[in-house]
């Protein structure tokens, strides 16, 4: 071909990029902005559509004269197949609500700044997530930042003279490094491990870089694990609550697992690093504490730091323990150390002697004071919700909470009663429509004689002179407790709004009813969780409203597990049985999973130590290894993005289902991971999950 006919071609390519991305542009510009659902429910029940349209409430920040909250509630357009966070602010006891933001784009990590003066926030309006800033009423926007890659999240300085704020660096060598004449080629070339993560190839990692701040744009960038090949804040989850300020502005708490490759699959050793901002010298705080060590809050004198602790390397499911440390005298305080539960979003009083926390206790997460020196663990709350955060305003606890039949909303709570009083009311107009079944707390005896708590939700409209089908709910993690949590997948009123009762037994490996509760399942998968699974249901399928021909059982992760393993040994209690990302063959998972720390602890080892008993028990409990006495419908769903779980373990379950001639279906998502998180992916789930059970259950 002549260069003539090349550039003519080239520049009818080029055109037709540039009417493509006009075009492109033009459509988003024309796209609806996603707002507050408008939805009307039908006979009061809720439909999956219903549940997409609920507000999803999230990052409260009380303004500095605590006269104030700034928050943020995400929106889910259906139909556009996306979400769109907008921001709010109301006083401190729910009045004049304003929301203060309505785009296309959302605004997230939005915080009060300029001593309440404005509100910053991230957004991607400039074509990469960057740092803003705008009046508290929304006017006024203006881009701080202009980072190269974009800003995963930040905190301004006290003084606010600096700001701390996250971006990827490149992790590792690229093909092309190695070969820059085969930039197009795809291949990886791996040599050590934790090349891959939950969901992500691990091509970048997250640094945090501090910067000056003359109030209107950043300079002197310098990240503070320059040249170190470590994760700060720690994937996959970690965010801007593993970085603290000093109150003084002088030095920033970090948290960090300085380990790569195999030593990082093995371990949990994460520490709590101090990093000087003038001398840019590291100490580390926690050296010789040996599990992980994150979330750092220094008290309001700057005296004091605290964290929270894990005793025991490669344990991720520890207790929970809250440490305090003095920072003149280095003495370190077990602040929990009586007390048998978890830890969570710990914030100080102004005090500087005592801490409010969150934690769950029996399966309902509430507030509670800690005091430092006495160790005295003083109860705030109670009933039957989860509290997930709180901040102090004056005399009363600003906390976000939630409940098996509604999703979070802010609360007031006065600290000396524990009385709470709602404010934010988002999901209200939704709620009024709703008919939500009862939850019922009931103590289930099992096999070996201990008290077992176990949710059963009622459907709607139930008639206890009817016989009703029934799920069986197992819980993944495996040490996730089934709390009164909300979920827009695993959302028990969903399942009963649907006229099935559900069973959610808080079986032995979940944390808040003591460490001997929690630390049972360790190597013991297939063992005497599994035994409390029927002893819940058969104890519930007892009762004359329930259909004891036509019990299913469902879960994810561990659950799925649970679903698989419990259909090669119910004994044809089920008659249908559906799982999510669940663990099939853990001979092929122990070599498929990334975090190893994670399968060492629970399983006991590698499956080829013959000489390690509790390893052997646990391979020996393998769900595939039980195949042949599969006689029961089963429905499979799986991402394929999935990297903890491979999705090739659910194509594994399905196909011998399908050799074995049980009938079988597979719902895979080639674009979600261990989760769904797609709006039309989750209302697909949903649709399948009911059509799939309806089949066999009604």
């Amino acid at each position: 071909m002549k260069y003539g006919s090349i550039m003519a071609l080239a520049l009818s390519a080029t055109m037709l990029a540039c009417n493509s991305t006009t075009q492109k542009n033009e459509k988003e510009a024309e796209a609806p902005i996603i707002e507050k659902s408008t939805i009307k429910v039908e006979n009061g029940i809720m439909t999956p559509e219903v549940l997409y349209s609920f507000g999803r409430l999230s990052d409260v920040q009380i303004s500095p004269d605590k006269s104030k909250i700034l928050y943020g509630v995400t929106y889910v357009g259906i139909e556009q197949n996306k979400t769109n966070k907008e921001l709010f602010v109301m006083n401190v006891d729910g009045s004049d609500k304003n929301q203060i933001t309505k785009t296309a784009k959302s605004e997230n990590n939005a915080v009060w700044v300029k001593d309440g003066s404005k509100i910053a926030f991230l957004s991607v309006e400039s074509g990469s997530s960057q740092i803003w800033e705008m009046d508290t009423d929304g006017s006024s926007r203006k881009q701080i930042s202009d980072i190269e890659g974009g800003v995963n999240g930040f905190i301004y300085s006290p003084d606010g003279k600096k700001i701390l704020y996250i971006k990827n660096v490149k992790s590792g060598e690229r093909t092309v490094d190695k070969y820059p004449d085969l930039p197009n080629a795809s291949g990886r070339i791996i040599d050590d491990l934790m090349y891959k993560h939950w969901s992500e190839w691990i091509d970048e990692i997250p640094h945090s870089f501090v910067a000056d701040f003359d109030g209107e744009k950043l300079s002197n960038d310098t990240d503070i694990l320059n040249g170190e090949p470590y994760e700060c804040p720690m994937l996959p989850f970690g965010g801007t609550e593993q970085l603290a300020w000093s109150p003084d502005s002088k030095t920033i708490a970090y948290t960090c697992r300085k380990k790569k490759g195999l030593d990082y699959a093995l371990s949990t050793n994460s520490d709590i690093y101090l990093y000087n901002v003038d001398t840019k010298e590291t100490s580390n705080m926690t050296e010789g504490m040996m599990g992980y060590d994150i979330n750092p809050i220094f008290s309001p004198d700057g005296k004091y730091i605290a964290w929270q602790s894990m005793e025991r390397e490669g344990y991720e499911s520890d207790k929970n323990r809250l440490f305090v440390m003095s920072l003149e005298t280095k003495e370190k305080i077990y602040v929990t150390e009586n007390f048998d539960y978890n830890t969570d979003n710990a914030i100080w009083n102004d005090d500087n002697q005592s801490l409010h926390i969150v934690s769950c206790v029996e399966a309902k997460t509430q507030l509670y004071k800690v005091f430092i020196h006495t160790k005295e663990i003083k109860s705030i709350t109670t009933g039957i919700h989860d509290y997930e955060s709180c901040a102090i305003a004056g005399d009363k606890l600003i906390a976000v909470r939630h409940s098996m039949s509604k999703p979070n909303e802010i609360y007031s709570v006065n600290i000396s009663s524990g009385e709470a009083t709602e404010l934010s009311f988002e999901n209200k107009e939704i709620l009024d429509q709703l008919q939500m079944g009862k939850v019922e707390e009931r103590w289930i005896t099992t096999t070996d004689g201990k008290k077992m708590l176990t949710w059963v939700v009622y459907p709607p409209n139930f008639d206890p002179n009817k016989k009703y089908p029934t799920l069986l709910y197992c819980q993944g993690g495996p040490q996730s407790t089934v709390s009164q949590f909300w979920s827009y997948r695993w959302n028990l009123q969903m399942m009963a709004a649907n006229n099935y009762i559900i069973v959610a037994p808080n079986r032995r490996g979940l944390p808040g009813f003591g460490q001997e509760w929690l630390e049972q399942i360790s190597g013991d998968y297939g063992g005497q969780n599994m035994k409390d699974y029927l002893s819940a249901i058969d104890t519930v399928s007892k009762e004359p409203y329930v259909d004891a021909n036509k019990l299913g059982c469902t879960g994810a992760s561990y659950g799925g597990f649970s679903v698989y393993w419990l259909a090669g040994n119910h004994n044809k209690r089920f008659k249908a049985f559906l799982a999510h990302a669940g663990i099939f063959n853990l001979e092929a998972q122990y070599l498929e999973t990334e975090e190893m720390w994670f399968a060492n602890w629970d399983l006991g080892g590698s499956y080829w130590d013959r000489n390690n008993s509790i390893a052997q028990r646990s391979y020996a409990n393998s769900p595939h290894l039980f195949v042949e006495k599969w006689d029961t419908p089963i429905m499979i769903t799986h991402g394929e993005l999935d990297f903890r779980i491979l999705a090739s373990q659910g194509m594994q379950a399905f196909n011998a289902a399908k050799l074995r001639g049980i009938p079988a279906r597979m719902l895979i998502y080639p674009n979600e991971n261990h989760w769904i998180s797609q709006p039309q992916n989750g209302i697909l789930f949903q649709r399948e999950f009911f059509r799939w059970f309806d089949t066999y259950l009604k």
